[in-house]
């Protein structure tokens, strides 16, 4: 390989990685936009991160009168509050890792969703919507 042959491997690398920092940036910045569009209509709204396995998404969570809506640029979601039969904050997910704020689970028709929250915003969702079994379940 000549000189100007590797130059131009290491410049495509190294525009693949600039271009790679530069969404994830812009995602970051996405989430924010969801969390505006929501804060008037929103009981609670902050960032989080949805758990599917050992993947964590970040998403912008919010709790409306109906609904707990999860989105960030590729994702768009909800999950109706009539449906949610648990309701449980946790310091650890289902897969037992530790994290540093505090875990939300909800079980909704036989299917778990995860999402952690940083404390100041875990306090917040656990005032709007707060622990309850499915046995001692009521009204959200």
């Amino acid at each position: 390989m000549t000189q100007l042959e590797t130059m131009t491997v290491i410049g495509v690398v190294v525009l693949a990685i600039l271009v790679w920092i530069y969404f994830r940036l812009r995602s970051k910045d996405h989430v924010e936009q969801v969390l505006a569009r929501h804060r008037a209509s929103a009981r609670v709204c902050s960032r989080a991160c949805l758990v599917e396995g050992m993947e964590q998404i970040p998403v912008a969570l919010a709790l409306t009168a109906d609904a707990i809506n999860y989105e960030n640029r590729d994702l768009q979601a909800s999950i109706d509050v009539s449906v949610i039969e648990e309701v449980e904050y946790d310091d650890e997910t289902a897969t037992g890792h530790t994290v540093p704020g505090k875990v939300l689970r909800l079980r909704a028709h036989n299917h778990v969703f995860e999402f952690m929250l940083d404390l100041p915003s875990a306090k917040l969702w656990e005032t709007a919507l707060p622990a309850r079994r499915i046995d001692r379940a009521k009204a959200v």
